[in-house]
C-alpha cells in the first residue's frame, strides 16, 4: 500500500513497468487497449467494464455522450514495450491513485483474459515523484516526451511505442489535455522551442548513458 498522499494541483512523474521486465503489449490490439483505457478511465464516475461501455457507446449518438470530470490532467506521457511513463496534474483528491488503479487493474484483466495468463502484469502500484520546481518540469518533461529515445528498442517492438512529442508535433491535443499542452508550448515560448529542448535533454542523457536497453531499469533525471 502507499504511504505518500499526493497533492491536488500538483504535478507528478508517474512511472511503472511490466513485473519481472516484461512487455506489456503482445500484439498491436493490446497497445489500442490501453490506449483506449487511458481515455475511459480517467473519469471521477466509473464506467465499469470497458467493455460494458463500448457497447453502450455504440447504442447511442456519439454527440449525446459526455465525459465525467477527469480524475487528473496529462501533461506528457511514453508507452513503451514494457513500461510506461506519465506526468501528470492531479485534478481531485486521490486522483492519480484512483486512475492508476483503474487504468493498470483494467488493463491487467484484460491481458490476463486475452492471452490465457493469471497474476500481476505491472510491478506493484506505480512510483510517483514530485515535480517540485519549474527547472525539473522542464527537465523532466524532455525525458518523459519523447523517452524511447531514450532506449534501446529491437525494431520489432517499435510498433509498441506511443509518446506525446507527436501531439507537441502537431498541435492537437489528443491524449494530452489542452489546457496542459498548451500551456508547455507557452512555458517554452513556442513549439519550436519545445522540440528543440526535448532533443537536448535526450542528447544529454545519452551521452551521460548511452543507450540502454529495455531491460535495465530508468534512470531518472535529478
Amino acid at each position: 500500500m502507499r504511504k505518500e498522499t499526493l497533492t491536488t494541483g500538483e504535478y507528478y512523474h508517474i512511472y511503472n513497468r511490466g513485473v519481472d521486465k516484461r512487455d506489456i503489449f503482445n500484439d498491436n490490439w493490446d497497445l489500442e487497449r490501453f490506449k483506449e483505457s487511458i481515455k475511459q478511465f480517467n473519469q471521477i464516475e466509473g464506467v465499469g467494464s470497458l467493455e460494458l461501455y463500448q457497447k453502450r457507446v455504440r447504442g447511442l449518438d456519439s454527440r449525446s455522450l459526455s465525459m465525467s470530470e477527469p480524475l487528473v490532467a496529462i501533461v506528457a506521457f511514453c508507452i513503451n514495450p514494457n513500461h510506461f511513463h506519465f506526468i501528470l496534474k492531479q485534478l481531485v483528491d486521490g486522483g492519480i491513485a484512483k486512475f492508476l488503479q483503474k487504468l493498470q487493474g483494467g488493463y491487467t484483466y484484460y491481458f490476463n483474459h486475452k492471452h490465457d495468463r493469471s497474476g500481476s502484469l505491472f510491478q506493484g502500484t506505480y512510483k510517483s515523484k514530485l515535480i517540485h520546481n519549474d527547472g525539473y518540469l522542464r527537465k523532466i518533461f524532455g525525458y518523459t516526451n519523447q523517452n524511447y529515445l531514450v532506449h534501446d528498442i529491437p525494431s520489432n517492438k517499435l510498433p509498441f511505442i506511443f509518446a506525446s512529442d507527436k501531439e507537441y508535433e502537431s498541435g492537437v491535443f489528443n491524449f494530452v489535455s489542452k489546457n496542459e499542452g498548451q500551456e508547455m508550448v507557452e512555458l517554452f515560448e513556442g513549439k519550436e522551442n519545445l522540440q528543440r529542448h526535448c532533443k537536448e535533454i535526450i542528447s544529454i542523457i545519452r551521452e551521460e548513458r548511452g543507450k540502454p536497453s529495455l531491460s535495465e531499469a530508468d534512470e531518472l533525471p535529478l
